[in-house]
């Protein structure tokens, strides 16, 4: 079966910790992407910062975009996989820690990213309806009497 490597765009861009959510935002827009994973210094991942999380966490709390850097989003450690690893994993792993979006990490440092609509072109109908099924009810911060989850969580 194919791995991450195989179906995960290769061109994924870090948004520094340091940056402030209205350069992220810029930057979301301009690269037609709906987050960004964010690195630091080292060039290590570091979380993820979804457009989603700057409505919430930042706009509808009355934070101010340009003074609200990507590290104060950034919560818990964040769950990757490995290039080598099956897409089944993969899918097994997003289903699980119910996120859409997977960073693909060799060596230490991020190579790529992997989406929902990865998955659609690379799973097979049933496994896609899997991940659909599991993702429907919304993210688990959202779901009655799932309490707070980390925004992500270490492989």
């Amino acid at each position: 079966m194919a791995t991450a490597a195989d179906i995960m765009h290769s061109n994924a861009q870090c948004i520094d910790e340091s940056e402030t959510l209205d350069v992220a935002a810029r930057m979301m827009r301009d690269m037609g992407v709906g987050a960004l994973p964010i690195c630091g210094s080292d060039k290590r991942l570091k979380g993820i910062i979804t457009d989603r999380d700057i409505v919430l966490r930042c706009v509808a709390e009355g934070r101010d975009c340009r003074t609200t850097t990507a590290a104060d989003l950034a919560q818990g450690t964040p769950f990757w996989v490995d290039e080598e690893a099956d897409v089944s994993e993969v899918l097994r792993g997003m289903i699980e820690h119910r996120i859409k979006r997977v960073p693909v990490i060799r060596d230490h440092q991020l190579t790529g990213i992997i989406s929902e609509s990865d998955l659609a072109r690379a799973l097979p109908e049933q496994q896609l309806g899997q991940f659909v099924e599991a993702m429907k009810s919304g993210p688990a911060d959202l779901v009655p009497g799932a309490g707070s989850r980390p925004h992500l969580t270490h492989h």
